[in-house]
């Protein structure tokens, strides 16, 4: 009785670290196919238009939104201490910097890491990926690489565009609003602005990308049989692609910005 506790969380532990090699290898196996051919043109070419064009809409609305509220938030707690001139500013930084690549992500993990998962889930299900392997072709080559490539590679894209509509949301607030003009607005935008952001959040962006795939192709592979295990398997992707890529942003601001 004394032991039966320590015995479950040595279990536990040994589960979880098994889970986390397992996963460690998949990602190995995942990253040296991009090294050898076959390459699949056209799934890379379709994964791109499903997580970089079609999720336009949405990372464009939740700038926008976010934009436009963070510039009325920091009016009124600068109007207590008499700053409301950093408006602009502080738009910029906090949407480049971090929300801009932060909500991209989440949006990302929302939409593509359940649909991957969700996708690959049912696959297997149905039995669809052994007839890929009968017919010879590698699930990791055909399914996960793509997903994987597209994702590190447009989601970055969509932060930049987030980050300026983004932008664009707390000038248009602020404008309108908050008594700013339109020149001046811009000027201490782009003033305010480093090169170290920019880069900042395009890294951020291909990161989070890389890894919202990543964890919908892990989970959807590993998902379990019938409904529940497709349901189980997508719930388990996004949450697990959201915690990753709250850890991964602390982890790249702190190495971009630590000093």
């Amino acid at each position: 009785m004394i032991l039966a506790p320590l015995a479950r969380l040595g279990a536990g532990t040994l589960r979880g670290l098994a889970a986390i090699g397992r996963f460690a290898l998949f990602t190995t196996e995942a990253l040296s196919h991009a090294l050898r051919p076959p390459f699949h043109g056209r799934e890379i070419a379709l994964s791109l238009l499903q997580i970089g064009w079609l999720s336009l809409p949405v990372v464009g609305l939740t700038a926008l939104f976010t934009g436009g509220a963070l510039a009325l938030q920091i009016y009124a707690g600068g109007n207590r201490f008499g700053a409301e001139a950093v408006v602009p500013q502080i738009v910029a930084i906090g949407m480049v910097r971090e929300l801009g690549p932060v909500l991209v992500g989440l949006m990302i993990a929302a939409r593509v890491t359940s649909s991957v998962a969700a996708e690959l889930a049912t696959m297997k299900v149905t039995e669809q990926i052994d007839a890929l392997v009968t017919l010879s072709t590698h699930p990791m080559k055909y399914l996960v690489l793509p997903r994987v490539l597209a994702a590190t590679l447009s989601v970055p894209a969509l932060v930049a565009v987030g980050d300026v509509i983004g932008i664009m949301g707390g000038w248009f607030v602020a404008t309108e609003r908050l008594g700013f003009t339109s020149t001046t607005y811009l000027r201490n935008t782009i003033d305010f602005l480093e090169p170290l952001d920019i880069v900042s959040s395009l890294t951020k962006g291909a990161a989070f990308g890389f890894l919202s795939a990543l964890m919908g192709c892990w989970f959807g592979l590993n998902s379990g049989r019938g409904a529940m295990g497709v349901g189980r398997a997508t719930k388990s992707a996004v949450v697990a692609a959201a915690v990753a890529i709250l850890a991964a942003n602390l982890l790249l601001t702190e190495a971009f910005f630590s000093a």
